[in-house]
């Protein structure tokens, strides 16, 4: 379906003008041109894929200003199509860039003891306790982040020992499966105080 040049000019007007037709023309001419340029900028196939749906977006918008003195209809996709490539890489690199200095930022902040879980960690695992039955959930947090034994709860809660490891017990494995579930991998290591039970 390839045309002349020339006629392109006609083609992009009416697609301007709401022609799907139009559109599919001038897209399965230029497309493959635009996707070339995009890939050989961002090297990320999916990256150059939304870099040609933008140019083309822009195309769209912005075609009754398409100027012929200036350049053909290809030189004109081809230089929008480096563009949008540059910017789509600047904008990932300056993410990636912002990330590294967040990270190096919280290591800085975090204290020198041994954390456990990182803050996703953290929500995850507050998602998944949310989900156990309360008895279970009092005593996995007592026995983790409590500042009472095993023991120590059993007394208070006036309870057998043998029934605070049991909601332990059943508790974490409830929160393994929650966790498993989100897809998730952390889970509760055992503490000293359990260990002391």
């Amino acid at each position: 379906m390839d045309r002349p040049t020339d006629d392109m000019r006609e083609v992009l007007l009416a697609m301007c003008d709401g022609s799907a037709c139009a559109f599919e023309t001038f897209y399965e001419r230029f497309a493959p041109l635009v996707m070339k340029i995009a890939l050989r900028v961002t090297g990320d196939r999916m990256e150059a894929e939304d870099v040609c749906h933008d140019v083309f977006l822009e195309a769209l918008r912005r075609g009754r200003a398409y100027d012929p003195a200036r350049g053909s209809i290809a030189a004109w996709l081809a230089v929008m199509a480096r563009s949008r490539s540059l910017d789509r890489m600047r904008r990932r690199q300056r993410l990636v860039q912002a990330e590294a200095e967040e990270l190096e930022r919280a290591g800085e902040a975090e204290p020198t003891e041994d954390v456990v879980l990182t803050r996703l960690q953290k929500e995850e695992l507050l998602e998944a306790l949310r989900t156990l039955p309360d008895r279970q959930r009092t005593a996995v947090v007592g026995s983790y982040f409590g500042e009472s034994t095993q023991r120590e709860m059993s007394a208070q809660w006036n309870v057998p020992l043998g029934t605070v490891k049991s909601w332990v017990r059943y508790g974490l494995n409830h929160l393994r499966k929650q966790l498993e579930k989100r897809g998730g991998t952390s889970e509760p290591r055992a503490s000293a105080k359990e260990a002391r039970r």
